[in-house]
């Protein structure tokens, strides 16, 4: 062993030092690493099987962010919906006051004339709600001739969740609604033709409980995306929680150890220094002899 540390042919210990040096290199650049980008695992190098799990958390995470997206489109067209439905239902609420006075009989001359033009007034109002319920061009409602707002669609599919399951809401005819209750000033001129508009069974009412039914199933259509979007949204931050378990450095850990190994390796470098002056010792003992 002796005659080794003493060979100029083979320095073993500056093969030590350095093999010892070059560990400490490797350790000191993950460390850094680790410190620089935040991860743990930064990418397929550190741990393939590890990141690869990172990954598909990722995209999962991905698809769900696009489907909330998705989602609060919907709401704004769901919200739109609803207000228009809500200022229709007012302003039946009001026209059907108008017809109780029309379908008396004491209701005559000009004051009946007053009140078949307040009707027709607040019709035209229903007409407005309707046209302009769009949103984004589009609407659940509209579509009358002569609409502003148009864009009128069947129904729509929205996507939900990360794996494309979806949820269906239909339209509804707002068309039809004011179709129904387009009364001529002749109709309205007879208070027995307008009675029976009021009744149980009549085309008014009729049309009032349609509204009604209208408003229920959008109001619970929004319910049910708010309830999603809050899911997605509780879904998303336990995966990124679990992704950060499984990827994110322990920076208070990795800086200590920074510390230590910057340490090891200005006395790694030292001691490779001492290791390379080995030959030159050897060097003096042959000139001193």
């Amino acid at each position: 062993m002796s005659g080794t540390l003493n060979s100029v042919n083979t320095n073993a210990g500056s093969m030590i030092a350095l093999d010892a040096l070059n560990s400490t290199n490797t350790q000191l650049n993950a460390v850094q690493k680790q410190i620089s980008t935040g991860y743990r695992v930064a990418d397929a190098t550190d741990d393939g099987a590890a990141y690869a799990v990172a990954q598909g958390v990722r995209s999962t995470v991905g698809a769900l962010t696009t489907a909330n997206q998705q989602l609060s489109n919907t709401q704004g067209l769901l919200s739109t919906t609803s207000s228009a439905l809500n200022d229709v239902s007012n302003l039946m609420s009001s026209m059907r006051d108008v017809l109780t006075s029309l379908a008396s009989t004491m209701t005559t001359g000009d004051q009946r004339t007053q009140y078949i033009s307040q009707y027709q007034s607040m019709l035209a109002n229903v007409k407005s709600d309707v046209q302009d319920a769009a949103y984004n061009g589009q609407s659940l409602i509209g579509n009358i001739t002569g609409s502003v707002g148009g864009g009128k669609i069947t129904g729509i599919s929205v996507v939900r969740n990360e794996v494309g399951s979806t949820y269906g809401i239909a339209s509804t005819s707002g068309s039809k609604v004011f179709a129904s209750i387009n009364f001529t000033a002749t109709l309205l001129g007879g208070a027995a033709s307008v009675g029976a508009l009021l009744t149980a069974t009549g085309t008014f009412l009729n049309q009032t409980n349609n509204v009604s039914s209208a408003m229920n199933t959008y109001g619970s259509a929004n319910n049910y995306i708010n309830n999603q979007i809050s899911y997605n949204n509780d879904k998303i931050n336990a995966l990124n929680t679990g992704l950060g378990s499984l990827v994110d450095a322990n920076l208070a850990q990795e800086s200590a150890m920074l510390q230590a190994l910057q340490i090891k390796q200005q006395l790694g470098v030292q001691s490779l220094t001492l290791a390379d002056q080995t030959p030159q010792v050897l060097l003096s003992l042959v000139k001193a002899a």
